[in-house]
């Protein structure tokens, strides 16, 4: 008998109930807490001062946690850091539901922030390393639409426990949903690398942050761009709205259009990074999306402000999952965890940055002005990107760099 088996072919629909359910799930129930949060907030007490703090204080813990998470990837490996998350989650969850005062909220939401740094860092880390290069934009972009349909299923299912439960109903519901993820991680993961010798050391994030400082400083500059552009426009088009005197529901309505367009695009987007490359996704999202904002202070009316915002969403949809390709395209294998760190520290700057510009350019002078800085920041990123990042697609094919895995 033969003992040298050939592994199976890689098939992105092997990774469905590994990576995809538990993913769609972390979502749905992330989907569900983030718009109630304040107002649980303030019903048990909260100031809307400090319900508004707790919101910001969940993005500062993804933010605090993104390092920390890869050096966990390094030490603990994927399967056992992604279960970390899930178990943590589940335990704030329902922390969170029994708080009795708004002060021991703070703490829990911070760990909620940490626990979606933890499973986000993980889960590019296990899929990295599974997924041959050539199929790597496909399952990258299926995290992202699974993410995206969860964020946008998760609000309606939280408004319908709390209109029939109750407002913590919703944090019981992420609790659930994050012990089924869980579960689901434990049986069906199997960790891709080898587990880390005894003392094994972290690679120092200062030496990995300078051996890859050229990646950072072009293809990171270009993801940074994509998160301050996406984070912005959820504060430029409803003030916009607000200004030519739209109501909130007809603001609402155009926020599901657009929503709707995006979630439509990320596998064909997959595809084309695929089959063209990173770069071919990469910078029409980056433009789309700079249009479109530019165009944001030219709409009069309800009508032209949906033309410009579903522009800015076909932008936003054909970049699904490229922030995750590039960073998985340029990790390297050894380190691969304190790369993804930084890598997703980079773009998180992008998110928690975009809503300070806007705030603080419409201080300084305009909304108009705002819109207009955010389009041009999506110009130059999509330049950089054009002209300043390789092609990981073409540099990893070179017939001297060593080839991808291709299979678990």
């Amino acid at each position: 008998m033969n003992g040298n088996v050939t592994p199976a072919p890689f098939r992105i629909r092997s990774l469905t109930v590994s990576v995809y359910l538990p993913t769609f799930l972390f979502a749905v129930g992330q989907g569900a807490v983030i718009p109630v949060m304040p107002l649980y907030a303030i019903e048990i007490g909260a100031s809307p001062a400090f319900a508004g703090f707790l919101v910001a204080l969940r993005g500062i813990g993804t933010m605090a946690f993104d390092i920390p998470a890869g050096i966990m990837v390094s030490r603990l490996g994927e399967r056992w850091t992604m279960l970390t998350a899930t178990v943590v989650l589940f335990v704030v969850a329902i922390g969170i539901a029994l708080a009795p005062r708004p002060l021991i909220l703070a703490p829990l939401v911070f760990a909620m922030g940490c626990t979606w740094a933890i499973w986000m860092l993980a889960r590019l880390s296990y899929a990295t390393d599974i997924s041959p290069l050539d199929q790597r934009g496909r399952v990258l972009s299926l995290i992202g639409g699974s993410n995206r349909i969860g964020n946008f299923a998760g609000p309606f299912i939280g408004a319908a426990l709390a209109a029939f439960i109750g407002t913590d109903a919703a944090f019981y519901l992420q609790a659930i949903l994050a012990l089924a993820a869980a579960l689901i991680i434990f049986a069906v993961v199997r960790e891709t690398t080898p587990s880390p010798e005894p003392g094994h050391a972290a690679h120092p994030v200062l030496g990995v942050l300078k051996e890859h400082a050229g990646i950072y400083a072009t293809a990171g500059l270009a993801s940074l761009a994509i998160q301050v552009l996406r984070s912005s426009r959820q504060a430029v088009i409803p003030l916009w709205g607000d200004r030519i005197g739209l109501d909130a529901a007809q603001v609402s309505i155009i926020f599901g259009l657009s929503s709707a367009l995006d979630m439509t695009l990320f596998y064909p987007v997959g595809i084309v990074m695929d089959r063209w490359g990173r770069k071919f996704a990469g910078v029409p999202c980056l433009l789309f999306m700079a249009l479109g904002m530019l165009l944001v202070p030219l709409a009069g009316s309800y009508g032209t402000l949906l033309l410009a915002s579903l522009l800015v969403s076909f932008g936003n949809g054909l970049g699904s999952g490229i922030n995750m390709t590039l960073g998985s395209d340029f990790s390297p294998a050894d380190g691969r965890g304190e790369f993804l760190g930084v890598w997703r520290l980079v773009t998180d700057l992008g998110t928690a940055g975009g809503p300070l510009l806007v705030s603080a350019i419409i201080g300084l002078g305009s909304l108009a002005a705002a819109s207009v800085v955010t389009g041009g920041i999506g110009l130059a990123g999509a330049a950089i990107l054009a002209f300043l990042v390789p092609e990981p697609l073409r540099r990893r094919a070179a017939p001297t760099e060593p080839g991808p895995v291709t299979a678990a």
